[in-house]
C-alpha cells in the first residue's frame, strides 16, 4: 500500500470542501439578503412628523392631522447599518428615500384659480397649515404633506381681514387685550451728566495795590476756608499813604467840618477801593494808628481751588492770589442729541442720580440751554443746578439724568406691547368682538413712559391685543397674501412669470 504525506491529505480535505462551498454560496447568500429584507421590512415602524405620539406598523396617515406617516429616522439608520454588503445597502437605502420623495413632489402641482374666473360671492379658501400656498376652492387634503386644508375667509382688499379666535384658543395662547385711553404723556431724556463747578460759586482774590506778603494763612490747594478768615497780611507804602490821608482829613474836619466831611469820606472811599476791610478802616478812624500789615480776610466760603503766592512775594494789581470755590451748589452738565432740542426748554423737570454717592432722584429744573451745539458729537448742552450742601456731589463724577419735555395732553395712547414694528408699517391687533381679531396699520407719534401715542387707526374704547397678537398677525397677512394671489390676472400668466424668474 502507496503512503502518501500528511501536507498532501491536508490539502486535498481542503480543496474538496471549498470548491462546493464555492458553487452553493450565492445562492445562500441570496437567500440569507432576502430573509434579512424581509425581516426589516416586517419590522419598520411609521410616525406622523407633527404627532410623534401617533405610530404605526404600516403606511398610512394620521389620524390627528392627516400628514402622511414616514419611517422612523432611527430605523432608517439601523436598516442601512445592519446590512452586511455595501453593494446591497446603496440599493435597499435608495428606495426608502426615493419612495418618500415620490410622495412630496410626485404630486401634482396646486393651482390657484385667478379671480377673474371666481363669482363675486366666492370669499372662503381652504389653506395647508404647513404649506400656506396650497390654495383650494373646496375641502381636501394637502398634496405635499397630505394634513386637512383650513378654512379661511376671503375679502376685498378694502375690507377689514378678520381672525377668528375661541376662547379656549385665547386661553391657550395667553392673550391679553387694554383699552385704547387717552392720557398725558410726557417725553423724556436718559442721558450721562457731568458734575462740575457752579461758576456762579467761583470766588477771585486779587490785589489792589503793590506790596509784599508778610503772612500767609494759606499753604495749600484743597484747603478750606470760611468766609471771613484771615488769608494774609501785606505791607504796602500805598496803604499806609491812603491811612494817613484818611487821619489828616478826620484833623482838617474840626477846622473846616464842610470841606473836612468831604475829605473824609474821600479818603475812606479811596481805602474800600484798595481792598482795604470795613473793620480795619473803622479801626483807623477810632484810634487813628497806622496799621503797616494790613489784613486781607476771605470773601466766602468753599476751598481753595488755585493758590499762585507764598510768604514774602510781591505782588501788584491784577495778580489772582486766590481761587476760591463754594461746593453749597454744583452744575451738571448733560447732552443731549440734536434732534431731541425742540421739546426741551428751561424751567422743564430734571431727575438726576448718583449711585456712587448713594443720592437718587434729585429733582431739579433745567438751569440753561447753550445755544451752541458741540461740533464734533452734535450734541447740546444742558446745565442743570443741583443743591450739594451735603458735599457728596464732587466735581468731575459722572452721574445719570433724566431729562422730562413738554406733555401732550388729551392724546390717544396704547401699551407700546400692542405695537408690531416692521421697518415698513406699525400695526396692532384689534378685538372686534369676543371671538373676532384684526390686524389695524396705525400711525404712531411720541413714545413715553411705556406708551405710545396713535395719531391714525384707532379710536377711544377700542380694545387692542397686548399678548399674543403676532401670531393674529400672521394669520391675518396670511389671508392677505390670499387676497393677492386672488387678484392674480391668470394661472399661465403666474406659471409663466414664475418660470422666468427661476
Amino acid at each position: 500500500m502507496k503512503k502518501f504525506p500528511l501536507s498532501s491529505v491536508l490539502l486535498g480535505a481542503f480543496v474538496g470542501v471549498m470548491i462546493p462551498a464555492a458553487f452553493t454560496s450565492p445562492v445562500a447568500y441570496g437567500a440569507e439578503h432576502d430573509h434579512a429584507q424581509h425581516q426589516s421590512q416586517a419590522s419598520k415602524t411609521y410616525t406622523c412628523p407633527m404627532h410623534p405620539e401617533v405610530i404605526s406598523d404600516k403606511e398610512g396617515r394620521c389620524p390627528i392631522c392627516n400628514m402622511f406617516l414616514v419611517v422612523k429616522d432611527d430605523q432608517q439608520e439601523s436598516t442601512i447599518d445592519d446590512t452586511q454588503d455595501p453593494m446591497a445597502n446603496m440599493q435597499s437605502a435608495t428606495p426608502v428615500k426615493q419612495s418618500q420623495a415620490d410622495k412630496v413632489f410626485s404630486q401634482p402641482k396646486p393651482t390657484l384659480v385667478p379671480a377673474a374666473n371666481q363669482s363675486d360671492s366666492t370669499n372662503v379658501k381652504y389653506v395647508c397649515p404647513m404649506h400656506p400656498h396650497v390654495v383650494s376652492d373646496a375641502p381636501g387634503t394637502c398634496p405635499i404633506c397630505g394634513m386637512n386644508l383650513e378654512k379661511v375667509t376671503v375679502t376685498d382688499a378694502s375690507q377689514e381681514i378678520v381672525v377668528g379666535v375661541s376662547g379656549g384658543m385665547q386661553q391657550a395662547l395667553g392673550m391679553r387685550s387694554h383699552v385704547v385711553e387717552k392720557t398725558s404723556l410726557s417725553r423724556q431724556v436718559n442721558t450721562i451728566g457731568t458734575v462740575q463747578y457752579n461758576e456762579n460759586a467761583i470766588g477771585h482774590v486779587h490785589t489792589r495795590a503793590t506790596g509784599w506778603i508778610e503772612t500767609l494763612t494759606v499753604h495749600n490747594v484743597g484747603q478750606q476756608i470760611k468766609k471771613g478768615q484771615l488769608l494774609y497780611e501785606l505791607y504796602s507804602p500805598e496803604l499806609v499813604n491812603a491811612q494817613d490821608d484818611y487821619s489828616q482829613a478826620q484833623d482838617y474836619l474840626l477846622q473846616d467840618k464842610k470841606r473836612g466831611s468831604s475829605l473824609l469820606l474821600k479818603a475812606r472811599k479811596r481805602l474800600e477801593l484798595l481792598g482795604v476791610d470795613t473793620s480795619i478802616i473803622d479801626r483807623l478812624e477810632k484810634t487813628g494808628e497806622t496799621i503797616f500789615k494790613v489784613p486781607f480776610y476771605a470773601p466766602q466760603d468753599g476751598f481753595i481751588s488755585k493758590l499762585t503766592v507764598r510768604h514774602g512775594m510781591y505782588i501788584q494789581p491784577g495778580d489772582t492770589l486766590f481761587e476760591i470755590v463754594n461746593l453749597d451748589s454744583v452744575w451738571v452738565i448733560a447732552d443731549v442729541f440734536e434732534n431731541e432740542q425742540s421739546w426741551l426748554q428751561q424751567g422743564r423737570k430734571v431727575s438726576v442720580s448718583a449711585a456712587a454717592q448713594g443720592l437718587f432722584d434729585i429733582d431739579s429744573t433745567i438751569d440753561y440751554i447753550y445755544p451752541e451745539l458741540d461740533p464734533v458729537t452734535r450734541a447740546m448742552r444742558v446745565r442743570i443746578k443741583l443743591n450739594n450742601h451735603n458735599d457728596k456731589l464732587r466735581p468731575g463724577s459722572l452721574v445719570d439724568v433724566t431729562l422730562f419735555g413738554l406733555p401732550k395732553n388729551n392724546v390717544l395712547t396704547v401699551p407700546t406691547e400692542a405695537l408690531i414694528l416692521t421697518g415698513r408699517e406699525n400695526r396692532v391687533v384689534v378685538q372686534r368682538s369676543d371671538t373676532s381679531f384684526a390686524s389695524v396699520p396705525v400711525k404712531i407719534g411720541m413714545m413715553a413712559d411705556g406708551r405710545a401715542e396713535i395719531l391714525e387707526g384707532l379710536n377711544e374704547h377700542d380694545k387692542v391685543v397686548i399678548s399674543g397678537q403676532f401670531l393674529l398677525d400672521s394669520e391675518a397677512s396670511i389671508q392677505g397674501s390670499l387676497q393677492r394671489l386672488s387678484n392674480a390676472p391668470t394661472t399661465k400668466e403666474s406659471t409663466t412669470t414664475d418660470a422666468h424668474q427661476h
